[in-house]
């Protein structure tokens, strides 16, 4: 497998990313939807923080596959897939960016615009501020950090519904282009 995309498969970086990104994104929500939950002990400080640290993390890594697609460009679209569908999918996609940039972003605003004490990224390095404590922006920023993780959620399982759509359904190689080689290979025969 190469590092770089070609026009028919997503390359190793971008696999990397893509899978990273959807790993932390999922474990980011369960605990962001539990964490509300638990005793005020030592142990909520640390899972905020946590979720605060791979959020920034998310965010992070969102930049560098943006970047990367950029340099690297997208496989061409899998033959034979209606213009419509690659619209949607298009659409779909510049739609679950910029939903990983306003999630992580709008969670920083809010942890910035409380008033909080600075956190540490997971205890290494200090995390500036976006804004001094103000009440409107906590409540504006928390709303986008509920609501986005929602619409977030709904965008992907609509991807991901269209990906399985067209590997059992369509038969074409759309979902496998996004998975590794090895993972695809048919077993030898003995």
């Amino acid at each position: 497998m190469t590092a770089k995309n070609t026009p028919t498969r997503w390359g190793g970086v971008s696999q990397t990313l893509h899978w990273l990104i959807a790993i932390l994104i999922l474990a980011l929500g369960i605990v962001g939807l539990t964490m509300g939950e638990l005793p005020r002990t030592p142990k909520y400080f640390w899972v905020y923080t946590m979720h605060k640290s791979i959020g920034i993390t998310v965010l992070a890594l969102v930049v560098t596959r943006l970047l990367w697609r950029l340099y690297a460009g997208a496989p061409h679209p899998v033959p034979g897939t209606p213009t419509w569908q690659e619209r949607i999918a298009s659409a779909t996609h510049w739609l679950l960016y910029v939903l990983m940039f306003a999630i992580p972003l709008s969670g920083w605003l809010y942890d910035s615009a409380s008033g909080l004490r600075p956190f540490r990224w997971f205890g290494l390095v200090d995390v500036p501020k976006l804004s001094p404590p103000d009440e409107r922006v906590t409540q504006i920023s928390h709303a986008i950090h509920e609501w986005g993780f929602w619409l977030l959620i709904a965008v992907v399982v609509a991807h991901a519904g269209a990906a399985l759509y067209h590997h059992f359904y369509q038969r074409d190689a759309t979902l496998a282009r996004m998975l590794p080689q090895r993972w695809l290979a048919s077993p030898q025969k003995d």
